[in-house]
């Protein structure tokens, strides 16, 4: 696996996530991933600290260009976990939880994140307003409703599935409703 590439994929991918979703320098994305399915292997089973390196420092560079904020899933073994910059818990209200995520509890690539960030903090739940599945880690459970599917022009990051998705808020009132700001309302 060429880790060149590698970061530039991702840096793409998540940069067209960002324009399709018009992700707010303060919103969130949340980053599931599995390194050991980049590699083409099953998850969970050979995480790999090289692969890990080259996909923060493609969503990093991303990030540094947009501003949005990151959370990363850690794995099952901690609850699927999120490792985030301390700076945005009480900017979304979240509760710290005592852990380090480590490759073998928390995976690679949230471990890796812990290590990068600059005040980590790991939380339990969290709802992010997009969210970027790489090798099937299943982050629906962090998004807010209602997640919008988008098709990215990858479908793989190296040998893992990749699927994004943006939220958008809830449509309520039913047929009399308006969606849309329109200059003259009027009672009848």
């Amino acid at each position: 696996m060429e880790i060149a590439r590698l970061k530039q994929e991702i840096r793409d991918c998540v940069l067209e996530l960002v324009k399709v979703a018009k992700l707010r320098a303060d919103q969130l994305l949340v980053i599931g991933c599995s390194t050991s399915e980049v590699i083409g292997q099953h998850i969970g089973k050979a995480g790999s600290e090289e692969v890990a390196g080259a996909i923060w420092k493609g969503i990093e560079k991303a990030r540094q260009q947009t501003g949005f904020q990151l959370a990363f899933q850690c794995c099952e073994h901690l609850n699927r976990a999120l490792v985030v910059e301390r700076s945005i818990l009480r900017q979304y209200g979240l509760e710290e939880v005592s852990v380090i995520p480590v490759p073998r509890a928390g995976g690679s690539m949230a471990a890796y994140a812990y290590q990068q960030m600059q005040m980590p903090a790991v939380v339990e739940h969290i709802k992010a307003d997009a969210g970027l599945d790489i090798g099937d880690t299943f982050i629906g459970m962090h998004l807010k409703h209602v997640v919008v599917p988008v098709r990215l022009s990858r479908k793989q990051i190296g040998e893992a599935h990749l699927t994004a998705a943006y939220t958008r808020p809830k449509m309520i009132g039913g047929a009399r409703a308006v969606y849309e700001r329109i200059d003259q309302l009027t009672c009848t």
